[in-house]
């Protein structure tokens, strides 16, 4: 099996059975669990959390089946998986409390960690200083899981993207402020922060995505598939396939040829599962991209939200005394 290998597996809806047997293909397909983690591993299963909204409200954000089913199937290999992120809005625990994943994680013994304690990086061989998670750095392995999703400044979301999720807190926001009026100085930024971390494995959830418009408040598109593989731009150059989009039109792609990367020649990639078919002709793309630069206001305005919201988080109760 290639670095490049992408696997393809069906699965219609988010019944837990369903999605737990298309995860466990996924690892089959690609050269199972061993290939990408050790017994003991800690590993970080770093979903797509952006605000503390329900899957039951829109797709936003990773689904909490497949979430909990990497989980499962990590914990009985014997590997040590945490979920972890760091979301624009709120925190990890505020939005995993809004997937309603506190309990089901708490059951299967996997912590959620909030990606800080941030360490200064340098990312690419040229590239700036980067604040990435330490709680990211130091996990053996990393299960990247991102939602397939449109997006009004990058046109859609596959891969890549999801590991800025592991610069800590709202030093996202100031990169915006710093990079984006660079487009593709931007994309670079993202392509290289997801080579230093490394994800051992990539898996898109495709069973249901977002389309129209995005990073959030987009609609609902079935799509049934879940993207799998170790490449990650083999992994959303696939996704172009299955979406019938241009890979030029996608910044992060166009970047990414730009830089003279793998993984960007569809008829290079082996693909194994599930035939792809025809190529969905009709997902709704957004019909004007908006500017990737965030205003130094909008920054410092991002900042007193992220305050306000993680105020009104409830504070543990102190132990009743006996």
């Amino acid at each position: 099996m290639t670095e490049t290998a992408v696997a393809l597996a069906q699965c219609h809806d988010y019944d837990p059975d369903r999605v737990a047997h298309a995860i466990a293909r996924q690892f089959e397909l690609l050269g199972g669990v061993r290939r990408f983690v050790k017994p003991g591993d800690a590993v970080l299963i770093k979903p797509n959390f952006i605000a503390p909204r329900s899957h039951k409200q829109d797709p936003t954000q990773t689904h909490p089946e497949v979430i909990l089913a990497v989980a499962r199937l990590l914990k009985d290999f014997g590997a040590s998986p945490f979920v972890g992120d760091s979301p624009g809005w709120g925190d990890a625990h505020i939005c995993a409390e809004a997937l309603e994943l506190i309990e089901p994680l708490k059951r299967l013994g996997v912590p959620i960690r909030q990606l800080d304690r941030p360490r200064t990086r340098r990312v690419g061989r040229h590239g700036p200083r980067v604040g990435l998670s330490d709680v990211a750095m130091e996990a053996d392995a990393i299960v990247n899981l991102p939602k397939l999703k449109a997006h009004g400044q990058l046109l859609v979301t596959l891969a890549v993207k999801n590991m800025f999720g592991c610069v800590s807190g709202k030093r996202k926001a100031l990169w915006h402020y710093r990079r984006g009026g660079n487009p593709a100085g931007f994309c670079q930024l993202l392509i290289d922060i997801c080579y230093f971390l490394q994800p051992a494995v990539t898996l898109i959830d495709g069973i249901v995505a977002m389309e129209r418009t995005g990073p959030s408040g987009g609609d609902s598109r079935p799509l049934g598939w879940l993207i799998g593989g170790a490449d990650p731009l083999s992994c959303e150059t696939v996704c172009c396939r299955l979406l019938g989009i241009d890979p030029e039109r996608v910044p992060i792609l166009r970047t990414a040829g730009q830089m003279q990367l793998d993984g960007l020649d569809f008829d290079r990639i082996e693909l194994v599962g599930d035939p792809l078919g025809e190529p969905c002709s009709d997902f709704e793309l957004p019909t004007t991209l908006i500017p990737i630069r965030f205003s130094l206001r909008r920054v410092l305005r991002s900042k007193l939200r992220q305050m306000w919201l993680l105020a009104r988080k409830p504070r543990p109760k102190p132990a009743s005394s006996a």
